[in-house]
């Protein structure tokens, strides 16, 4: 709708004016025209057609009265920005994603949904070179944003694929020892205790030969959902190398890891294997070691725990040994 103007303006300038406005709501982008008391004194044929609200509607009435959802504080502070400081401010659709809350329809796929919004809030000087308006301009940035963020969730399921080992649904064993070292430093550093477990399944190269090696992958498979579902938040838990598997254990002393490993232990020598119509059961041993000060690399650290883990499948195997020394 063409701006009514006044009757003292020339011919030339009105036509100028009103090819001006002609132009405005023609723009693929929101404007909105605010005073100091954001009241809207103009918007286009765009904020129109998203908001359901004519201009006959809008004008004259607040911006927060018409859109009550508007982050009020955070917003009224941007705009008194550029009254007062007379510059341009912006709002990427990172900070926030949809200011206004508009339906959008991604012209590739033809899928609907909320509109991410770039805004630009821009200063407008009056005749005594003062700023009396402020304009909002809203541009639609969903292709950008979407394909944005679809390009990071693929970046985040290749990232997840890569540490994760296929079989068993733990990490593997080039992420886990990044994890180690990263632990081993840390640890270092702060003087925290943290421990060590190394454990495998025993006799397990006879199951296989027994029960053959699909039923030996499904036995992978259940101790990693096990590890998965058993370990806490802190923890991390990755297969080394065939059935050998290690969980490293932050802010935890030689006692809590013994605890720990035992209930493990038992949990699995307590799980039954379903396998063509049998029922199957494995044991493991495992070996704790906690870090010292004497160690100058993490792969000390796991020779200690393998040390253990061979203790206690010297000793008889389905048990645990804690190194102390």
């Amino acid at each position: 709708m063409p701006l009514q103007t006044m009757s003292s303006e020339s011919p030339d300038s009105t036509q100028r004016l009103h090819l001006l406005m002609q132009l405005l709501q023609t723009l693929d982008n929101g404007l909105i025209l605010l005073d100091e008391n954001y009241n809207v004194q103009l918007w286009n044929s765009f904020m129109e057609n998203h908001s359901g609200i004519p201009i006959s509607d809008a004008r004259e009435r607040n911006l927060f009265e018409l859109f009550p959802d508007l982050p009020r504080s955070w917003l009224t502070r941007k705009i008194d920005s550029v009254f007062k400081l007379q510059s341009r401010a912006f709002c990427t659709w990172e900070e926030h994603p949809r200011l206004f809350d508009f339906k959008s329809t991604r012209p590739l796929t033809g899928h609907s949904g909320k509109m991410y919004q770039n805004v630009t809030l821009i200063p407008l000087h009056g005749l005594n070179n003062t700023v009396s308006q402020v304009c909002l301009l809203i541009y639609d940035v969903t292709e950008i944003a979407t394909r944005k963020k679809e390009l990071e969730a693929a970046n985040d399921t290749l990232k997840r694929v890569s540490r994760t080992d296929k079989l068993t649904g733990v990490f593997n064993r080039g992420y886990w020892e990044e994890c180690l070292e990263q632990e081993f430093m840390r640890c270092q550093r702060s003087q925290r205790p943290a421990c060590l477990i190394m454990f495998d399944i025993d006799h397990f190269k006879e199951f296989n030969d027994t029960h053959g090696h699909q039923a030996g992958d499904e036995v992978l498979r259940v101790v990693g959902r096990l590890l998965k579902r058993f370990r806490r938040s802190t923890d991390t838990a990755g297969r080394y190398g065939g059935e050998e598997f290690g969980i490293i254990l932050p802010e935890t002393d030689i006692d809590q890891a013994l605890i720990y490993a035992e209930r493990l232990r038992k949990k699995l020598a307590d799980t039954v294997i379903e396998w063509e119509e049998k029922c199957l059961r494995v044991t493991v041993s495992l070996g704790i070691s906690a870090l010292d000060a004497e160690m100058n690399a993490y792969q000390a650290w796991i020779e200690k725990s393998d040390q253990a883990l061979y203790l206690a499948k010297n000793a008889g195997r389905n048990q645990t040994h804690a190194s102390r020394s």
